[in-house]
């Protein structure tokens, strides 16, 4: 039986490109820090998972960096495609019959949550998770999708996740618990604060 396939969606991480919203919070360098560490650490214990294929689909097409310190040494690299997310996205995820698409925007994200949303693909046609902007953390299509998924899905904002469900009316739809991504300083500050308090009850912290 062939390995469904994971796709991190990774964009080459040059000064200036990556990460702007939370660039404008803490500058250009800090974010590229930022960007640097967190798709190392999304991708190097996905991608040594054998459950499943591993590839990065990069941007812009061709781009060099040193993507031997971002991900394990083999891990494929296919290019993204032009034009908006929702045309990314679809045409990265369409030559394969079962597999699972993320960022690499959510601190914490693991093989664990691969494997839940493997799991959840077992009883219906896509998965998705829920991110608490409105947006998505993590969607994954089985054999049976819609011939356009990610069709008239408002980007970037509240509404991403309703319309791209709105393309899924008659599918089995399942969903996996709500996750923070990290576009903005702010975003990036409620994180801090949320593992501290949780740091804070673990310990037994009034």
């Amino acid at each position: 039986m062939r390995r469904p396939v994971v796709i991190i969606f990774a964009r080459a991480p040059r000064l200036g490109a990556v990460k702007r919203r939370l660039a404008a919070g803490i500058g250009a360098r800090g974010a590229l820090r930022f960007y640097r560490r967190m798709l190392a650490a999304t991708a190097w214990p996905i991608a040594r998972d054998r459950r499943w294929r591993t590839i990065l689909a990069i941007t812009p097409a061709g781009a060099k960096a040193d993507w031997a310190r971002l991900a394990p040494h083999g891990t494929p690299r296919m290019a993204q495609v032009s034009g908006d997310l929702g045309r990314r996205m679809e045409r990265a995820l369409a030559p394969f019959p079962r597999a699972i698409l993320i960022g690499s925007d959510i601190p914490g994200l693991g093989p664990a949550d691969i494997a839940a949303g493997f799991r959840a693909m077992g009883r219906a046609d896509a998965v998705f998770g829920p991110a608490l902007d409105g947006g998505y953390w993590l969607v994954g299509l089985g054999p049976r999708r819609p011939q356009r998924p990610f069709a008239k899905v408002r980007w970037s904002g509240p509404h991403a996740l309703a319309d791209t469900l709105a393309n899924f009316h008659h599918y089995r739809v399942a969903l996996l618990p709500p996750k923070r991504d990290v576009d903005s300083a702010e975003d990036l500050l409620t994180i801090g604060k949320e593992r501290r308090a949780a740091f804070g009850m673990e310990i037994g912290m009034p």
